[in-house]
């Protein structure tokens, strides 16, 4: 992970995953499957987010507003698919996708806590917007000189 302290844009270097979907049919439709897990992830981790004002009406109404993340923010990753087929099928198969999307968001936090141990900061909410990442700098940098 790297992040800019200026801006508080984030961006994955390296990005791995592993999972057990049981007997994999069609490798190259697993992989596609786990890709858009990730995405999901990665959309969940770092830029959607419903926002809503004092009276509960939803803010972010449109794409303009509930950002999604775009190709070219989603790292390649690396994958690994263990095969080990359940009895509870004929076919031995498990679901797929759902290994890129589950872990994706503390991941991603704990990425960038860990890339930003030097200044204190705890990632407590998701996503980590960069006016979020900015704030927590700020407070990092005001508790350090006091």
């Amino acid at each position: 992970m790297e992040v800019d302290i200026e801006t508080g844009d984030v961006k994955i270097l390296r990005y791995s995953t592993a999972h057990d979907c049981g007997s994999m049919i069609n490798p190259k439709m697993v992989e596609g499957q786990v890709m858009g897990g990730i995405a999901h992830g990665v959309g969940n981790a770092l830029y959607e987010w419903m926002h809503y004002d004092e009276d509960a009406q939803p803010q972010t109404v449109n794409f303009g507003e509930y950002l999604v993340p775009m190709a070219t923010d989603v790292p390649r990753a690396q994958q690994v698919h263990m095969e080990t087929p359940t009895p509870l099928n004929p076919l031995g198969v498990k679901g797929a996708g759902e290994g890129g999307t589950i872990p994706a968001l503390a991941a991603i936090a704990g990425a960038i806590e860990d890339a930003l141990a030097p200044f204190g900061v705890r990632v407590t909410q998701c996503p980590v917007t960069p006016p979020y990442l900015l704030s927590l700098l700020d407070a990092a940098r005001k508790e350090a000189k006091s």
